[in-house]
């Protein structure tokens, strides 16, 4: 038996985007690798769940290959769900989720299937990382992350996470030799303003192209929004607790009994 880190793979991008076979590529160097990952993509999902309808998983490790790779045709929760409690014979040490081709850095993270899938990992006392590169196209170049990437999972597999904490990491899109550093940041308080593009197709009927202006009114230097503007890699520790632990005493004050 190896005596090598156990590290779970996923993605929300689908199991062939060129982000997961970049992480697969960083992780297979530090450990032994297993990928489950949705067989098309699944951005934007958030922590959703399939309930209603079955789930398939299709085993498509390459001959020879020392990755076993599973493609699932739920969401990166599911992916997580069923790789922890069925398809790997021992929880890992490690779930690494992306590489995203896109933003998951403030407000994003609540609608991020990436994230939801560290997300998941947590829950299931597993550390985990989602990591996201600021590049929304396919061909996005991964290449200048790819040691920031190995060393922040190190760290992970060396020095542990707190109870009930993943990490968001998203990393600007620029040359490694233009990167800064590495920033511990808070979530920037910034929002969507969304507006929806109305058509009609050729039956007469409505329908809607969301789209919209990401508006960021937080100033503080200690945000991942500024990390990134200044070429800085920023780590967000992420709680799935969203409990408001500051809001118990006020609505304590409430007349509900009486």
């Amino acid at each position: 038996m190896s005596n090598k880190p156990l590290i779970l793979v996923t993605n929300d991008d689908g199991i062939t985007a060129p982000g997961i076979r970049t992480l697969v590529s960083v992780m297979s160097e530090i450990g032994d690798v297993v990928v489950v990952a949705p067989d098309s993509p699944q951005s934007a999902m958030g922590h959703a769940i399939t309930i209603n309808s079955t789930l398939h998983v299709e085993e498509i490790t390459e001959n020879g290959s020392a990755i076993s790779e599973y493609a699932c045709s739920g969401t990166p929760a599911d992916c997580v769900k069923l790789a922890v409690n069925e398809i790997l014979k021992r929880k890992p040490d490690l779930c690494v989720s992306g590489i995203n081709h896109g933003s998951n850095s403030s407000i994003n993270v609540i609608y991020s299937g990436t994230m939801s899938a560290a997300l998941e990992a947590g829950i299931e006392g597993v550390p985990a990382i989602g990591f996201s590169l600021l590049d929304y196209k396919w061909g996005a170049n991964f290449e200048p992350i790819k040691n920031h990437v190995k060393k922040i999972a190190q760290n992970v597999l060396e020095n542990g996470l707190p109870n009930g904490v993943v990490l968001n990491v998203n990393f600007p899109r620029i040359s490694e030799n233009e990167i800064k550093g590495v920033k511990i940041c808070r979530q920037a308080k910034a929002y969507w303003k969304e507006e929806f593009d109305k058509r009609t197709n050729p039956m007469g009927k409505d329908y809607y192209w969301l789209t919209g202006k990401f508006v960021n009114e937080d100033h503080g230097e200690d945000t991942d929004e500024w990390a990134l503007e200044n070429n800085y890699v920023s780590i967000v520790p992420v709680q799935f607790d969203l409990t408001a632990h500051h809001a118990i005493q006020q609505l304590n004050t409430w007349t509900l009994n009486d």
